[in-house]
């Protein structure tokens, strides 16, 4: 058994949002044979009341609290030092204090990164494990193609600026992971002097918890048919795919089936998206579990245009058994078979026409429900993807890091 120094960029509990779900099935699976001591951010007051909870499952623990407005405020000496924004946004000196007491008082023998930006808490000395997540460098280099100066300019150098830090962790470590083979050979071909250590670790989802069940009863009115859209409602991407949705294609659909109505379902929908809501729109904020509004819904959609790796919200739909259209890049990094257990569509008009087919042919809609259950059983187990850490836990001595360039 090694002790882990598991470094977290936000809380990972309760796991109810994309990375936060990753963040906590593998602070699980690396507990299961290891010691392992977390450090995190809480940036949601409402995760407050979850402290007890977290401290149970991980005893040594350090949760530094991470006020946003203060935090972006803080991020601009970027602009001053040279570096991504990124980093100075998750700086914390008790947090960093905290980390060099822990490793006075306790012998650590590897450190595994949650996230690019905490590999700056991480000790140069020990061997260091990264789980990028996603390539968080093209994310910021696809929100400057979408935004106009200077908000472009703003994001552009960060996208470049995020790169050479991850270029350099990757360096430094011992291995490191990504999302999806998409993203992985992303990074290789940005970061050739480490592309032989980086590596796929993919995402899974509990495909029994998220499972349709007949006692379960429905939110939505008995003469609503339902398209269901789930995730954390502050988020940019999931912000930018309602809208789109939104103005673009429900519409027309509701032009076909006036009873259509769409479900924003998730936590802290900011005023754009609260704006949404309407006669056709529901934006129903923070619910106590979601599988109600995935189960009762007609269609899950996920039309995201700006998203990194495998999005947990369309796992969960698989998994509950509902036939999901999504924009083509998030339907492909799943690796479904197309208009079997995923439709995929490039632009507005493929989305509506996936998406008129699907309910006009309800028995189609059901069979792809079936097969994307049965894709989500066969191929996306968390343990089963997680296991891939476990070869590089615990670690010899590593290598010299390189210096940064």
């Amino acid at each position: 058994m090694a002790t882990l120094l598991y470094l977290v960029h936000r809380m990972p509990y309760p796991p109810n949002k994309g990375d936060k779900v990753r963040s906590y099935h593998l602070l699980r699976h690396l507990q299961r044979s290891h010691r392992v001591l977390l450090a995190t951010f809480i940036d949601d007051p409402q995760d407050a009341v979850h402290l007890p909870a977290l401290r149970a499952i991980c005893p040594d623990l350090h949760v530094a609290p991470l006020h946003p407005r203060r935090a972006r405020l803080r991020s601009l000496s970027g602009l001053l030092r040279g570096e991504a924004l990124t980093l100075a946004y998750y700086r914390d000196a008790g947090l960093a204090r905290w980390v060099r007491e822990t490793l006075a008082a306790e012998t650590v023998d590897a450190s595994v990164v949650f996230s690019s930006a905490m590999a700056q808490y991480a000790p140069p000395d020990l061997p260091m494990l990264v789980d990028f997540v996603d390539l968080d460098s093209a994310k910021w280099t696809q929100y400057a193609a979408a935004r106009p100066w200077p908000m472009s300019w703003l994001y552009r150098r960060e996208g470049e600026r995020l790169l050479a830090f991850e270029r350099a962790v990757a360096r430094r470590a011992r291995r490191s992971f990504f999302v999806t083979p998409q993203e992985t050979e992303l990074f290789r071909a940005q970061a050739q002097d480490s592309a032989a250590n980086v590596e796929p670790l993919c995402n899974g989802v509990d495909a029994q918890f998220f499972a349709a069940d007949p006692q379960r009863a429905s939110p939505y009115a008995p003469d609503e048919l339902v398209l269901a859209f789930t995730g954390a409602m502050d988020y940019w991407p999931n912000i930018d795919a309602v809208s789109w949705f939104c103005a673009d294609m429900l519409p027309a659909l509701r032009q076909r089936w006036p009873r259509l109505r769409f479900y924003i379902v998730g936590r802290n929908p900011v005023p754009a998206v609260a704006a949404l809501a309407s006669e056709a729109v529901t934006v129903t904020g923070t619910v106590d579990d979601v599988r109600p509004y995935l189960q009762h819904a007609a269609l899950v959609v996920a039309p995201l245009r700006v998203a990194r790796g495998i999005q947990n919200k369309i796992l969960e739909a698989m998994a509950m058994a509902k036939a999901v259209v999504a924009t083509t890049e998030c339907a492909h990094a799943i690796g479904a078979r197309d208009g079997i257990e995923m439709f995929p569509a490039a632009d507005a008009a493929a989305f509506i026409a996936q998406v008129q087919a699907l309910l006009d042919d309800a028995p189609l809609a059901a069979a792809a429900g079936t097969a994307a259950r049965a894709k989500v059983l066969a191929s996306f187990s968390w343990d089963a993807h997680l296991s891939g850490i476990d070869r590089h836990l615990p670690l010899a001595p590593a290598a010299p890091a390189l210096a940064p360039t």
